[in-house]
């Protein structure tokens, strides 16, 4: 089964996308936003409580990958190179449960969502008034990756604290993130046509400058 795309359009209109690289301020707008505006709040990997028991290994594998480990030391024991695919990989599975739960959510109020669905796909479901991209610097995307508090973040710092020669394995998990935020997904990123905002490295607090600058993207204000 295809559900055409101007069918799909239709069904997202009330739904407004973030999305770009790590340590962009992605999190923090779309909880920023939704709290403005009265937004449904998709925060990232929304659709996980579905696709955890949903996904199928022979139809998203990459998905399934971290059902079932046995021992996360292989998650981060990963080379570089297959870090990559796989994240790219797996939001691209990700995609169909992600527009799925956001079909079923959007119909009477307006939903902003912290999304990695695929930019071409964006391109196909959404409008240019509908997505907007955050970029960081590549430095701030890797070195700062741990420098957060949520859960999901703190446990692989943990699992890769409790590897034998846990900075060898620090080191190759950077340098995942930087093949994952490298020159090649930034351009994608930024030359995607999408409206673009970039994360400055000053010190400066600009969540409510950037909040603004995209609530005015969205026409929300």
């Amino acid at each position: 089964m295809k559900i055409e795309n101007n069918i799909l359009r239709y069904y997202l209109k009330n739904v407004y996308f973030i999305t770009g690289t790590a340590y962009a301020g992605k999190s923090t707008t779309v909880k920023m936003l939704a709290d403005r505006y009265d937004m449904i709040f998709c925060g990232e990997n929304y659709h996980s409580t579905i696709s955890d028991i949903v996904a199928a290994p022979d139809m998203q594998p990459d998905i399934c990958f971290t059902k079932n480990l046995t021992d996360w030391k292989d998650f981060v024991l990963r080379s570089p190179e297959e870090y990559e695919r796989w994240v790219y990989s797996t939001g691209r599975e990700a995609a169909e449960f992600e527009i799925a739960e956001l079909i079923s959510i959007a119909r009477d109020r307006k939903v902003i969502a912290d999304t990695n669905i695929p930019i071409d796909i964006l391109k196909e479901i959404s409008d240019y008034n509908r997505v907007a991209v955050m970029l960081s610097p590549q430095s701030m995307s890797v070195e700062r990756f741990f420098d957060r508090s949520d859960p999901d973040k703190q446990f692989i710092l943990n699992v890769i604290e409790s590897c034998d020669n846990s900075e060898a394995v620090m080191d190759n998990y950077k340098r995942g993130l930087a093949l994952i935020n490298g020159q090649k997904h930034y351009d994608e990123y930024a030359n995607s046509g999408f409206f673009i905002v970039v994360r400055q490295d000053n010190g400066k607090d600009t969540r409510e400058e950037v909040c603004d600058v995209i609530a005015r993207h969205f026409g929300l204000i």
